[in-house]
């Protein structure tokens, strides 16, 4: 039975959505961290799970401590702060690898490996990415292996800096005006406790797996265009003020014009399938950065 589940990137935007989800259903759960880092997204399960500072501690140490049956992979550089490739690559690719293989020495039962949908050589962060994965392959004789490749993850407490909560904060604060590319680029936006439904149905069903590399995209399975769904939030927030210029930035170079995750397989895998429309969502998100922005929340 799986019962110990160590997670990193915990004190991030998915990873606490999952944290707090894993807690609430029961397992017992070893956090890695840094001694630094900000843990206001998991307060609420600060208390009920264990906590280790890797930059303090050596990364067997929690493998030593506990019985680790499940590793999630979480944890991740995007590149957004112009940090250098070289330090996108150690977060993306030699720490995850150090991981994996510490796992597998302590005979792990799993290891779930949080990937993207993005095209491998779209930037350093994509192809730190999927660069690991091609590591991942190298081990499935020796662990079960979960490859997940996310779509567009909105919700609350996501970092405003991404896209979504960008748009939102923008509209709630009725900026003057948001300059954006004509928008015609279509994404499948999925709300972040349909992620989380998605990793505890393959937790749950991990016994009648194998050791071996298995893969799934996860996602709505449906796409909306940028122009759409800015549009669908402003009407949420009732905003009248913002003026919205598409248009008035170019396409980035090598923009990704049509992105939608194929669900079948983890749909008849699993029984899984998104709970939440795209306005539902969104509604749950935005009432959640008004009460962010206007003090009522965290």
């Amino acid at each position: 039975m799986i019962r110990n589940i160590l997670i990193t990137g915990a004190t991030g935007f998915l990873g606490s959505h999952l944290s707090e989800r894993l807690v609430k259903r029961g397992y017992n759960l070893i956090v890695l961290k840094r001694s630094i880092s900000n843990l206001w997204r998991i307060k609420s399960i600060s208390d009920k799970v264990k906590f280790y500072d890797i930059d303090l501690c050596s990364l067997e140490t929690p493998f030593k401590d506990n019985k680790i049956d499940v590793v999630i992979h979480c944890a991740t550089k995007y590149g957004r702060l112009n940090e250098k490739s070289s330090e996108i690559v150690q977060t993306n690719l030699e720490f995850p690898l150090k991981l994996l293989e510490i796992a597998t020495f302590f005979n792990t039962d799993t290891f779930f490996n949080t990937d993207t949908i993005l095209y491998k050589y779209l930037n350093f962060y994509s192809l730190s990415k999927k660069q690991f994965v091609d590591w991942l392959r190298v081990f499935d004789k020796n662990i079960k292996i979960f490859n997940l490749k996310l779509e567009h993850i909105y919700g609350e407490k996501d970092d405003t800096t991404k896209f979504i909560p960008w748009i939102i904060t923008s509209f709630l604060k009725e900026e003057k005006e948001i300059l954006l590319t004509p928008g015609e680029q279509k994404r499948d936006f999925i709300y972040v406790s349909d992620v989380v439904d998605a990793y505890i149905s393959i937790i749950e069903k991990l016994d009648s797996f194998n050791k071996g590399f298995y893969e799934y995209e996860v996602g709505t399975g449906n796409a909306v265009s940028i122009k759409e769904i800015v549009n669908l939030i402003k009407n949420i927030t009732g905003n009248q003020k913002t003026h919205i210029k598409f248009g008035a930035i170019s396409y980035r170079e090598n923009e990704i014009m049509f992105s939608v995750a194929n669900i079948e397989k983890v749909s008849k895998d699993f029984n899984w399938k998104p709970k939440f429309s795209l306005e539902e969502g969104l509604n749950r998100t935005i009432e959640w950065y008004k009460g962010y922005l206007y003090g009522k929340t965290i």
